[in-house]
């Protein structure tokens, strides 16, 4: 696996922190969720960067790392705040993956 992908897999982590973050600042207005919601704001995407510095295409990078913070802010919504998943949500988030997969395969391959 190459270093651009890992940068894109590890800002696509960090999309939920930040989430998380702002959830939690709404609720407490506490200056310390406040400041981790920021940091997290600018580490994700400057993972995204990094990752397009490596040399990874900018409409397959943008799709890879939207695709995973969405895929795991929602998974991080039910496990954490109890949000629920129903089937459709579940056929939704697959689509997402089979998407990102398609992407990444594609650019391996040349196409």
């Amino acid at each position: 696996m190459d270093t651009a992908l890992l940068w894109v897999i590890f800002g696509g982590f960090l999309e939920p922190l930040w989430v998380i973050g702002l959830k939690k600042w709404n609720e407490t207005k506490s200056i310390l969720w406040g400041i981790f919601a920021i940091a997290f704001i600018f580490l994700s995407p400057a993972c995204l960067a990094f990752a397009m510095d490596q040399g990874m295409n900018v409409g397959v990078a943008y799709s890879l790392w939207t695709g995973l913070g969405a895929v795991f802010t929602l998974i991080s919504g039910v496990i954490l705040f109890k949000e629920k998943l129903d089937r459709m949500k579940i056929l939704f988030v697959f689509i997402i993956v089979a998407g990102v997969a398609g992407l990444e395969l594609c650019t391996e391959m040349g196409i």
